[in-house]
């Protein structure tokens, strides 16, 4: 693999911010990490908010990392949507200038889900949830508007960004590549589906367009290998709803629904297996989804452990706290961290 990546968070929202953490200096030292202790040589940073996405794409270009330029507004209307990423496109160019051959746009990700107007539902969960999600997916009614769409947005994008520009697919997506420079899929492992897993590459790869996994990961727990992204967060929501309020944030601490084995060990396996999976099919490159992921906070209890459900490389400190290996970090690399550095490291 030509790219080898990691996806980075800078300020992603459904509902509540993923990285109240957010700092300018906190992802100038985490993109930092990211080159030299990760090993990555490229980068894919998401964010809703424009500037702080062009504040890590820059911190991230001075470190020498590749960027893909994500701007995620999620759960807007199309046209708003639209209104988003054009705007997204003039900051991106802005630093394209500045470093040439540097940079990614990606106009979006998997919106047949995260944007209203193709699927019925106000929110990414009510999208998720009809009870005819499975038909519609399978039917491809979705595919007629979501390229409308994106023949729009990469239009608007071109008039503003003069580097590649490239989309996020679901594999359900049948996406009109013609329109893109890069073929972009978010594409999970899981066991029940793994005979098909590399013939779904295989169009893709025969387009003669570079494939670059723009996606993927495991959780920590005994048994994420066979679930894939699909199975429902762990997380409880009310006990994580009070600790994200000011007057009850220091009362109560989150827990899991359900206690799960917790196996580390487990993650940086499949991740490895993973590569060997992408290496032998052929794909550009991959981005591992996810560098940092603060609200699953990790714990000595097992009930109070929501890093168990994470897909993160770095399992995030209990409030105070900071890591060994980075004593300035408030996480500690897990195992698949070492893994994914290692793999990085020597290919």
């Amino acid at each position: 693999m030509r790219r080898k990546g990691v996806v980075y968070d800078a300020g992603c929202m459904t509902g509540v911010t993923w990285r109240p953490d957010y700092s300018p200096a906190l992802a100038r030292r985490e993109l930092e990490i990211v080159k030299t202790g990760l090993h990555c040589n490229a980068v894919e940073i998401r964010a809703r908010d424009t500037s702080r996405l062009a504040v890590a794409a820059e911190a991230a270009l001075r470190q020498g990392l590749e960027v893909w330029f994500c701007p995620e507004p999620w759960n807007k209307s199309p046209d708003a949507t639209l209104r988003h990423v054009a705007r997204a496109a003039v900051a991106a160019e802005e630093l394209r200038a500045r470093w040439p051959g540097r940079l990614v746009f990606s106009v979006g990700g998997e919106l047949t889900l995260s944007m209203r107007g193709i699927i019925s539902g106000r929110t990414y969960g009510k999208r998720t949830r009809i009870p005819v999600l499975r038909e519609v997916l399978m039917f491809g009614a979705h595919n007629g508007p979501l390229n409308s769409f994106l023949a729009r947005a990469s239009a608007a994008v071109r008039e503003e960004f003069h580097g590649p520009v490239t989309y996020a697919s679901l594999p359900a997506e049948r996406v009109d590549w013609d329109m893109f420079d890069l073929i972009g899929i978010n594409h999970y492992w899981m066991e029940q589906f793994k005979d098909r897993y590399l013939p779904r590459l295989e169009p893709l790869l025969a387009s003669g367009k570079p494939v670059v996994i723009t996606e993927f990961g495991f959780r920590t727990y005994t048994g994420a290998d066979r679930s894939g992204p699909e199975a429902l967060p762990n997380m409880d929501p009310v006990t994580m709803a009070l600790h994200l309020l000011p007057l009850t944030r220091r009362l109560v601490r989150p827990r899991v629904k359900t206690v799960q084995e917790r196996n580390e060990d487990l993650q940086a396996r499949s991740l490895l297996r993973h590569f060997e999976l992408l290496d032998t099919a052929g794909v550009d490159g991959a981005f591992v989804y996810t560098f940092t992921a603060p609200l699953w906070v990790h714990g000595d209890d097992p009930a109070h452990d929501l890093d168990t459900d994470s897909f993160s490389l770095v399992k995030p400190c209990p409030r105070g706290r900071h890591g060994a290996t980075y004593p300035d970090m408030a996480w500690e690399p897990k195992k698949s961290f070492t893994a994914v550095a290692d793999y990085y490291a020597t290919r």
